[in-house]
């Protein structure tokens, strides 16, 4: 029983890092309805203010005056974990809601606005009946639980430059939350502190404390939109399209790697049964938990769109996100409140995530005058190593099917767009992982969908 405690909590312990919106990576698979319906497929095209996330360029192809997009965005992800002779969790963070704004006008040449949207971000939970979340501390939470949310405030500005050429950019206000309460055992905290993962001046005394049992780190506030550990930064983007003939356009964008500030948490406990009795027994201690160097990563792509007939659009954007710059290591660093002394420990989880090749294929058909059609595909590579799998929560979903429609109410001033996306399950393994024979394996499904009420005025 004791060895199944260490290997249950060993496994536990890769909740660290890799929980968000696992779709392209942590990146969703199309921001914005009309994009999400052709596969995410959106560089080259006007897709609305959603190119404030896509390529803030296209905010140019606009027509004159200006729009208003309100939406919200639903993903519900279905994540195993399954550890060799020890059952599948089934984790129940399995809904999540993403509401998203943008404005623009377009002024001449000139097309200028304001746009909020959801980056990305969700997460696991696993109680208290499941074998991830029975492993926990008498004074910790009954639960395993992690929450990454990723935001962005956006001011877009595109210029005509002239009947062919469109440039624009994007100044991005950047935050980000995280919850964690994760266990790891204390047999892991020793191999971990004797590999130099884990240093500082508590670090010698962690081991020790929790020698023969379980040790809990815990901040969370359990809000569907914020963290506990909060993060903020700024990032930017910038973007061309160019029209090679009347029915062929070329687009191109980049967006650039956030900098963001420590994600920092003030309400941060290490919960852990004081095995040798080095501190009395049970043992909370209170203090500040930061996450450090949390980045998203910059991105870069290329798109074009082709007006094959007056009613038929297709669509391929091919882009490249930096996960291996962003996603190398995860760090996090606990400072004990003055009255436990006020040490500091950091702990490093590495990751080792690759870079990823993402392609968005996509056609629109105006079926009537009212109502326009979507279907695409969305194909990437998985950016996570078997060996530094998540099988908590694996980000390792490859392929999307999407479909959608708009339809134009009333004079035409005003529009619903609706897409739907499904994700097929993916399997990975990390062998051995646990021991000898001791394999973790994640599944991983998903369905989405977006939904957004435009007006132009």
């Amino acid at each position: 029983m004791h060895l199944k405690k260490q290997l249950l909590t060993a496994a536990i312990s890769t909740i660290f890092a890799s929980s968000a919106w696992a779709t392209n990576g942590m990146n969703l698979e199309g921001y914005g309805p009309e994009a999400l319906g052709m596969g995410g497929a959106s560089f080259a095209y006007d897709n609305g203010t959603a190119a404030s996330m896509n390529n803030p360029a296209t905010l140019g192809l606009m027509n004159q005056g200006a729009r208003l997009d309100l939406a919200v965005g639903f993903l519900g992800p279905d994540v195993d974990a399954t550890a060799t002779g020890m059952g599948t969790a089934s984790s129940g963070g399995d809904a999540y809601y993403m509401p998203a704004f943008g404005y623009a006008r377009k002024n001449g040449a000139l097309t200028y606005g304001l746009a909020v949207f959801a980056q990305g971000g969700m997460g696991t939970e696993y109680n208290s009946n499941t074998w991830p979340g029975m492993m926990t501390p008498p004074t910790g939470r009954p639960e395993q639980r992690s929450e990454v949310a990723v935001g962005r405030a956006m001011v877009p500005v595109a210029y005509n430059v002239n009947d062919k050429l469109t440039i624009g950019g994007t100044v991005d206000l950047v935050w980000a939350g995280m919850d964690l309460i994760m266990s790891m055992g204390g047999g892991q905290l020793q191999q971990m502190t004797a590999g130099g993962l884990i240093t500082g001046s508590l670090a010698p005394a962690l081991p020790a404390f929790a020698a023969n049992d379980i040790f809990q780190f815990d901040f969370s506030n359990g809000s569907d939109f914020t963290g506990e550990a909060m993060g903020y930064g700024v990032a930017g983007k910038l973007g061309l399209t160019y029209a090679l003939s009347e029915t062929v356009t070329f687009g191109a964008t980049y967006h650039s790697k956030t900098r963001l500030s420590d994600l920092k948490a003030n309400g941060a406990y290490m919960h852990f049964t004081d095995a040798n009795n080095v501190m009395g027994g049970v043992t909370d201690i209170p203090g500040t938990v930061k996450i450090i160097d949390f980045e998203w990563p910059e991105t870069y792509g290329l798109g074009v769109a082709f007006q094959a007939t007056d009613k038929l659009m297709l669509a391929m954007d091919a882009k490249r996100i930096r996960w291996s710059d962003a996603m190398k290591n995860f760090k996090l660093s606990f400072t004990a409140a003055p009255g436990f002394g006020g040490g500091t420990t950091y702990i490093t989880m590495p990751q080792n995530w690759d870079d990823q090749n993402v392609f968005s294929l996509g056609a629109a058909y105006a079926a009537t005058k009212n109502l326009t059609l979507r279907i695409g595909a969305n194909i990437s590579d998985n950016p996570i190593p078997d060996n530094t799998l998540n099988p908590l929560f694996p980000a390792i979903i490859k392929e999307h099917y999407t479909a959608g429609f708009s339809y134009l109410l009333g004079d035409g001033s005003s529009e619903v767009t609706f897409a739907l996306s499904h994700a097929p399950e993916v399997k990975q393994t990390n062998t051995n992982a646990l021991g000898p024979g001791v394999d973790l394996t994640a599944t991983h499904s998903q369905t989405s969908w977006q939904v957004m009420y435009s007006m132009n005025f």
